[in-house]
């Protein structure tokens, strides 16, 4: 370890690595003085040190003296990890290091907890004391019990065991001494907290699933009693929660990873939730592109008194989880760059872009997806930020361009000062060992013995542009979940992202719809939802078709009742409807969840659409039929999706962009696929503004869909065009996860045609179509070879043997 003396800080000071002037200086000392008053003793001394306009080398050395005497440092010790930064993974989320997992490889063991103590001498051997050292493994997470006596934190003693929870109380007599709380071997356990009963909440894999854009797991929110029985699990996104902190109202303030239709990039925001796990709500981000992630946040005092202010980090989509520290007041906007109050950097403007730039949806890349990772470029980079007051911050950050981190206390007037540092790896979470005020405690509403809860919708007709929809157009509010992943695959089918195991043409999201429920004249419902799954909601109109989609997600608890009062309606200030005894939907029972023609199943293109082409379409629109060449909608399978499904989504934009209405011709079809991150109008995408939709409902030849065949067509567009209900596939180390041939089989087929079948992308051209399993010898990887080829019949046999594999599964 290395203990910085006063001469080593000077000489970092004085040689321009940071660029703080007297002023800000100034400012500090007073603040200190007015807020601390005699335990900030030396303020005039500093201040008339001030007035002797001091050489910049003096300057620095002053104010490394007057802001480590800042009382909270002076009377109390403080807490902190060492560990190696981790390493660098594909998502800032990959550091679970879960055994058997994706991110295990990149476990970097040696650590430590140690206590400083800023008011002994340099050389005072207890200046600094080491609670727990882990030379084979790590901890981290670390969280101070409101009594300022004891610790929370994560660990793991070496890279053979997953991440557990652990306490220790703080005495000189148990120094190394911990407790485990909890223990799931199977399961990797991060980021406890204290609740205001003295129970815990944390992040853990227990609920084991991936993300949908590719093969690494995700995490959700479980609280434990404080001896670490009766573990339940209280949040139920689909991708990843964790880093949970307390509001002074005793809520939960917590970052969430989720997208439903959206890309996966800037759907990282804050969320609040109640100890039991009731009312996930968005608290600041999920509709910008950058920051790409927002995590480490924590209750900001303020000199006004509104919770409304905290400190977080604002990091990238593909980056460690460090980038800016930033103070922001949630009274002041909901994303982008109004709420931001302070900031370290002090200037993000050129990690800030949110460009709205689409163009025409068929760019091969996307045109602004690359603002997710704009914080990467940080030449310095912060992370876990702990307030001390209204105005200081402890925190960790990088030193001389390198990746190791020391402890730092920074300031809202420009103030930046290196506390400690070690020689060979980072310090993390540093937070004083001080009392605190608990929050009050939330005594759990739920009721276990329950497996529905209700919603009820004020207005559907309020937020997000609805206000322009015509009162009487919504009918209907259909519920859909949208399931976790559970099974992922080494091959891919790589889009805007990469799928494992292909699912959608240009969406990783597989759909269930559990049913519909009336929306009154008012626009007002009340239903029941079962608890505990992750839905979202679609407002549809008379002719079952939507008109407004939520791209998020929500869920109930068991027993929950909750109210919302629009449609992505104002999250801050006064409601925009009042709920009285006169809303139409109170006057009755929660209406229960009508099916969608048969009990809930999962959405799958083969089974629910299909059929409507094999009824109605395929007499014209197939292998040698007049329409073939215009649009062949014939069921044969291929390497990855159907011809039909292949077909339709070939002519139509590779991602979803902006077309105003009215503005010729529509897309055929137009889904929003991985859409944006902002919140979009009303018939912005969906069958309102798909042109196949137009065939349908007009005279095509004399073709008249019956109501169903039409609703299926119309739900499949509005769900964003599925095609795989599950993710479980049974080739799952083959192309795609989904071809039926192996690498070697197809290989030999391309070295027989001489046409290339393998291709990952869905931006290559006729990726996935070039095999046809149904009928083999329609297969387009045989145009260059004639039946009297000895060659053809090869490709035939292993064609079919692929087909019979399917026909067996």
């Amino acid at each position: 370890m290395r203990i910085l003396n006063f001469c080593i800080v000077f000489l970092m000071f004085g040689s321009g690595l940071f660029a703080n002037d007297t002023d800000s200086l100034r400012k500090a000392v007073e603040f200190l003085a007015t807020t601390y008053g005699e335990r900030y003793s030396q303020s005039e001394s500093f201040l008339r040190q001030l007035n002797e306009n001091p050489s910049q080398t003096e300057l620095e050395k002053l104010r490394l003296a007057a802001l480590s005497a800042h009382p909270v440092l002076t009377e109390n010790k403080l807490v902190f990890v060492v560990r190696h930064q981790y390493a660098p993974d594909h998502h800032n989320t990959g550091t679970d290091f879960l055994l058997g997992e994706v991110s295990a490889e990149n476990f970097r063991s040696g650590g430590a907890i140690r206590l400083l103590d800023i008011s002994k001498p340099i050389d005072n051997p207890k200046r600094i004391i080491t609670l727990l050292d882990l030379p084979h493994g790590v901890a981290r997470d670390l969280e101070v019990h409101f009594e300022g006596n004891r610790i929370l934190f994560a660990m793991r003693r070496s890279r053979d065991e997953n991440f557990h929870i652990a306490e220790m109380t703080l005495n000189e007599k148990n120094i190394g001494e911990f407790r485990l709380l909890g223990v799931d071997p199977q399961a990797a356990d991060l980021d406890p907290i204290y609740l205001p009963d003295d129970r815990i909440v944390f992040s853990s894999t227990r609920d084991l699933k991936y993300c949908g854009c590719n093969q690494h797991v995700q995490a959700n929110l479980f609280r434990m009693n404080a001896d670490g029985s009766e573990v339940c699990q209280i949040g139920r996104n689909t991708l990843y929660e964790s880093r949970p902190s307390l509001l002074p109202d005793g809520r939960i303030l917590y970052d969430r990873w989720e997208y439903v239709d959206r890309h996966f990039g800037p759907s990282f925001g804050l969320w609040t939730m109640y100890p039991d796990g009731r009312s996930p709500s968005l608290f600041y981000g999920n509709n910008a592109w950058s920051p790409g992630a927002i995590f480490d946040a924590r209750f900001m005092p303020n000199i006004e008194g509104k919770s409304e202010q905290i400190v977080c980090t604002f990091g990238a989509c593909h980056d460690r989880p460090w980038g800016a520290i930033v103070i922001l007041n949630r009274s002041r906007g909901l994303d982008g760059v109004e709420p931001i109050l302070h900031s370290w950097p002090s200037d993000l403007t050129p990690y800030m872009h949110n460009i709205q730039n689409y163009h025409n949806g068929r760019d091969i890349r996307h045109p602004v997806v690359y603002q997710i990772d704009l914080f990467r470029n940080l030449p310095v980079k912060y992370e876990d930020p702990f307030p001390l007051d209204e105005a200081f911050l402890l925190c960790a950050r990088t030193l001389n361009d390198s990746e190791r981190t020391g402890i730092f206390l920074i300031d809202i007037f420009g103030n930046e000062i290196l506390l400690y540092e070690e020689p060979d790896k980072g310090c993390f979470d540093p937070m004083p060992l001080i009392s605190r005020k608990r929050p009050p405690n939330r005594p759990d509403v739920i009721d276990l013995s329950k497996t529905t809860g209700t919603f009820f919708v004020a207005d559907v007709y309020q937020g997000s542009g609805m206000e322009n929809i015509p009162r009487g157009t919504i009918k209907t509010l259909r519920v859909i979940e949208a399931p976790p992943k559970r099974f992922w695959t080494y091959p891919l089918w790589e889009g805007d992202t990469l799928q494992r195991p292909a699912m959608n043409f240009n969406n990783t999201n597989n759909k269930r719809i559990l049913g519909d429920i009336p929306v009154e004249q008012d626009g007002s419902a009340f239903f029941e939802v079962p608890a505990d799954r992750f839905v979202f909601f679609q407002a549809l109109d008379a002719n079952g078709m939507m008109v407004q989609s939520m791209r998020s997600g929500t869920s109930l608890r068991p027993g929950e009742n909750t109210a919302c009062f629009g449609c992505h309606e104002n999250r801050y200030g006064t409601p925009v409807s009042i709920i009285t005894k006169h809303t139409l939907a109170l006057q009755r029972p929660p209406s229960q969840l009508k099916d969608w023609y048969g009990q809930e199943r999962n959405f799958s293109y083969r089974n629910e659409v299909q059929p409507v082409w094999d009824k109605y379409c395929i007499s014209c629109h197939d292998f040698g039929k007049e329409a073939e060449k215009s649009l062949n909608l014939s069921g044969d399978l291929g390497l990855v999706f159907n011809l039909s499904y292949m077909e339709l989504r070939r002519q139509t934009s590779l991602r979803w962009y902006p077309d105003p209405l009215g503005t010729p011709p529509k897309e055929l079809i137009k889904p929003i696929d991985d859409g944006p991150p902002e919140v979009l109008p009303p018939y912005t995408w969906g069958a309102h503004r798909s042109r196949l939709i137009e065939f349908l409902r007009g005279k095509h030849y004399s073709v008249h869909l019956d109501k169903e065949s039409f609703d299926r067509v119309v739900t499949w567009i509005d769900l964003n065009t599925p095609f795989y209900a599950d993710y479980e596939t049974e080739f799952s180390n083959h192309l795609f996860g989904r071809s039926p041939l192996n690498d070697t089989e197809l290989k030999q087929i391309v070295e027989l045609t001489g046409v290339h079948v393998n291709s990952t992308a869905l931006f290559a051209a006729d990726t996935g179509t070039r095999i046809n399993f149904t009928r083999p010898e329609r297969s387009d990887c045989l145009k260059n070879l004639t039946e009297n080829d000895p060659r053809y019949h090869e490709v035939i046999t292993i064609i079919r043997h692929g087909q019979n594999k399917l026909v067996q599964k």
